[in-house]
């Protein structure tokens, strides 16, 4: 009986995740500016972040991707001008991703974007419940990187 109550747990908590993603993904999607995915913006907002140029598979394994499909994201941003790949100069079997400065400005236009939306969220729920679960999905998404 206990195995099943804790089945039956994990199943909902993994339901509730997978429905939040959804619905959190849509939201976002109909924000962004047009023609701009979330893969995209994700990617932009890493390179920003980092300050650093990264390769294909770097950011391949930093979101849990194929190098196939960071590629075709890649490709795709560097198309609309929003990023550099250059070959790296110790390695010419390997390339190095930059954000550009288009890819700088289309991400925080993306930014500013979301922000509404995600904050409207935040604060309907509350500061307090929100602190709240960050170390449980912290831990979670910790224990399921262990298990790539």
């Amino acid at each position: 009986m206990a195995i099943e109550k804790n089945n039956a747990l994990a199943v909902t908590l993994f339901s509730e995740i997978l429905t939040v993603d959804q619905l959190a993904r849509n939201r976002l999607s109909r924000v962004l500016p047009k023609g701009m995915e979330i893969s995209h913006f994700s990617v932009l907002n890493h390179l920003a972040f980092s300050g650093e140029e990264r390769t294909p598979a770097q950011l391949a394994k930093s979101f849990h991707v194929t190098r196939g499909a960071m590629t075709n994201t890649l490709n795709r941003l560097e198309w609309a001008g929003y990023v550099h790949i250059r070959p790296d100069w110790d390695d010419a079997r390997r390339k190095m991703v930059a954000i550009s400065p288009a890819g700088k400005r289309a991400r925080d236009l993306a930014l500013e974007a979301i922000t509404p939306m995600i904050q409207e969220v935040v604060s309907a729920l509350g500061d307090e419940k929100v602190r709240a679960a960050l170390p449980t999905l912290r831990e979670l998404r910790l224990r399921l990187e262990e298990n790539q």
